[in-house]
């Protein structure tokens, strides 16, 4: 498989770019260089080997979770813009 100075250009007027005849060169021996590579790597015997979705083994680290005592609503609404009745007090978003 290879990409054509005709695939570039297309695929740039879809991208809406403006590319200039030595980009267009450019770009279509860049992109052919990577599907060389691409066919290369398909001629690798892959039969014993497992799928896998990270080359190193990857988990999540977590905490556990501890309940705490929440914070004093006296405490919280000092971070409050404005507050009524103990509350945020935000505009309204409905009418």
């Amino acid at each position: 498989m290879s990409i054509s100075k005709d695939d570039v250009q297309h695929v740039a007027r879809l991208a809406r770019l403006n590319l200039s005849e030595e980009e267009e060169q450019t770009l279509t021996g860049q992109l052919n260089a990577i599907l060389q590579y691409a066919e290369k790597l398909n001629e690798l015997d892959t039969t014993n080997v497992e799928p896998t979705t990270h080359v190193l083994h990857v988990s999540n680290v977590m905490r556990d979770d501890v309940a705490h005592d929440s914070l004093p609503i006296e405490k919280v609404m000092l971070n409050a813009p404005d507050e009524e009745d103990g509350q945020f007090k935000v505009p309204a978003v409905l009418e």
